[in-house]
């Protein structure tokens, strides 16, 4: 090998190295870059009462019934987040203020916040709601509300102003 052949091989090999190292710098700037958008969009995305500090802990009040998150665990007494689609958690009740809780219904008001996939307007999305619990029934023993109708306040995730859930 001439010195002319090793001169040629050692500036490919810097450039070579200097390459991979601004890729590498590049990448890593846009990652960093778009950490605060990933924790937007994970404070934005809709939360089950299972990831929620606000629950009760499945306290019961007064013998009044409560609601078992997706049909499981211990009813809660006047919960702050309800779960609508459980298959997918995509659709979740939340921010309920309850107007009255008593032992044959309960209305409250909040959000129902909804997954990009489901609202099909390119953003998560949040509709305020009113609540209605209804149905009393024993379940595994504790009364627990069985139904839930959410009525829209203007516009709606999927196009009914009322929809019926079962809570059992």
């Amino acid at each position: 090998m001439t010195d002319r052949e090793g001169a040629r091989w050692v500036r490919g090999r810097t450039a070579l190295a200097a390459f991979v190292v601004v890729t590498a710098l590049a990448a890593g700037g846009v990652w960093f870059g778009q950490s605060s958008d990933r924790a937007s969009a994970v404070d934005a995305a809709p939360k089950t009462s299972a990831v929620q500090d606000v629950k009760d802990a499945g306290k019961q009040s007064g013998g009044l019934p409560g609601v078992r998150d997706c049909g499981r665990g211990k009813p809660e007494t006047k919960p702050h987040v309800i779960t609508l689609t459980c298959e997918d958690a995509e659709m979740v009740a939340t921010a309920i203020s309850w107007k009255y809780y008593g032992e044959r219904e309960a209305l409250g008001v909040g959000v129902v916040q909804v997954e990009r996939t489901d609202s099909g307007v390119g953003t998560d999305a949040g509709f305020p709601a009113t609540f209605r619990l209804r149905d009393p029934e024993r379940v595994g023993g504790e009364l627990t509300f069985t139904g839930l109708e959410v009525t829209y306040e203007g516009s709606t995730p999927l196009g009914d102003t009322t929809e019926m859930y079962n809570l059992a």
